[in-house]
């Protein structure tokens, strides 16, 4: 008998019909003799309504007493899911069990709208498991040293369900979702992409920060700092499925590198539209600039991805680094007003019509010529890149975005990722 958590997204607790569906899966593998712990995201759209409540009631700038009241209404959405899915497990025959994210407790810090998860409080849910019960407890939130509710940001269901995992040991996490698994790349932009079998924590890791939206990024690296085993499947396949094919399907992402896994050089290709480019020009190349740009952006609370400063020329240099579209024009704003005035008043400019494309592959680490098949890949079809970046197991650029869709196919054609590399 194992101890197995699963994990529900919105889509999948869309309507009662489908809580149903989640219900019968579950008790399924309860009957088959696993202890069974259940996240749930809230009902599709449920969030997004809540929080639409909120801003008509309060339509201006957020304060921090706000940001707690966002919370305690978010938190409810996910508190009827589970409320509604212990109720659909009961009527199955099934003794369940709902815990809010305080009754656990998830402990986090008091960072609302944005909690981290600080603590999990095993004891009551164990007590539940060995009285036979499913045990249902809320994504999402958590309470705080206060005793104030708390929310974990977009996604953060998936981290609740890894945390949760990680802390009563499961064997292992199932996160359902509304696709199969983890793909090559977005199967929408080339059809041909392939689902994997198994990807590492890595991997996964390097694709979840680079723009691929199968699981938020903070849930891979709780799971990889716990070696909590971690499985990506469709929440659509049929209910009654034989159990031991279900739990043999969608995508493992493991810490265990198998030598089947080494021989893939590139598992993945990811891409990410939103973001975009700004440079500041002919500034002096000096100790301390590159901290006197980017300090005042960091201090403005906006995330830098990829710098490159250009050779210096008359004591002059170029320096370029993307951040997210969202923060492009704060960004701009930011330099010309604070930053530049203090440097001579240099030139600023920005692009926020441009994407990055990455390679991702362990199997990078024990070859060379990747990245120059992938320019050369790149170049024949014409795409010119604009920055460069590169860490042991993943290469990426900045292209123009109208270039996007045709680099990740040329790169998924170069690659043979449309092929089984078994």
């Amino acid at each position: 008998m194992a101890l197995i958590v699963h994990k529900y997204g919105g889509t999948s607790m869309g309507s009662t019909e489908r809580i149903s569906q989640v219900a019968k899966r579950v008790a399924k593998w309860a009957r088959a003799g696993h202890q069974m712990v259940v996240v749930p995201s809230a009902m599709s759209g449920e969030t997004n309504r809540l929080l639409g409540l909120a801003k008509e009631l309060s339509p201006g700038s957020v304060t921090a007493d706000q940001l707690r009241e966002l919370d305690m209404l978010a938190a409810t959405g996910e508190q009827a899911s589970s409320a509604l899915l212990a109720l659909a497990l009961q009527a199955e025959g099934m003794p369940a069990i709902s815990f809010t994210g305080w009754q656990v407790p998830v402990r986090t810090n008091s960072a609302y709208t944005k909690a981290r998860i600080e603590s999990i409080d095993d004891v009551r849910v164990r007590q539940a498991l060995d009285s036979g019960k499913v045990v249902i407890i809320t994504g999402f939130q958590g309470i705080d040293d206060q005793g104030h509710i708390t929310t974990l940001g977009r996604g953060g269901s998936d981290t609740s369900a890894v945390a949760v995992a990680a802390a009563l040991k499961a064997h292992e996490c199932l996160i359902y979702t509304d696709v199969d698994g983890v793909y090559t790349t977005d199967p929408r932009v080339v059809p041909e992409a392939r689902r994997l079998k198994t990807v590492s924590f890595e991997e996964m890791l390097e694709m979840a920060s680079l723009g691929s939206k199968v699981l938020q990024i903070r849930s891979v690296e709780f799971a990889g700092k716990y070696k909590v085993p971690l499985r990506v499947l469709s929440s659509f396949t049929p209910w009654d499925i034989d159990i031991q094919e279900e739990a043999a399907s969608g995508t493992l992402i493991t810490f265990e590198e198998d030598e089947q896994m080494e021989q893939a050089v590139v598992s993945g290709i990811a891409f990410n539209r939103d973001e975009a480019k700004i440079s500041v020009m002919s500034v002096p190349d000096k100790p301390g600039i590159a901290y006197q740009i980017l300090g005042a952006v960091a201090q403005a609370n906006i995330e830098v991805d990829m710098i490159i400063q250009n050779i210096s020329k008359d004591g002059k240099t170029d320096f370029s680094f993307t951040v997210h579209r969202n923060d492009y024009a704060r960004a701009i704003e930011l330099l010309k007003n604070e930053v530049l005035p203090s440097l001579g008043s240099p030139e600023v400019t920005g692009d926020a019509k441009i994407c990055k494309v990455s390679i991702v592959g362990i199997g990078m680490r024990s070859h060379v010529g990747v990245a120059s098949k992938m320019f050369r890949s790149l170049s024949e079809e014409g795409i010119n890149i604009q920055m460069i970046s590169t860490s042991e197991i993943k290469t990426s650029v900045v292209i123009d975005e109208k270039y996007m869709e045709l680099a990740v196919r040329a790169l998924h054609k170069a690659f043979d990722l449309d092929h089984n590399q078994a």
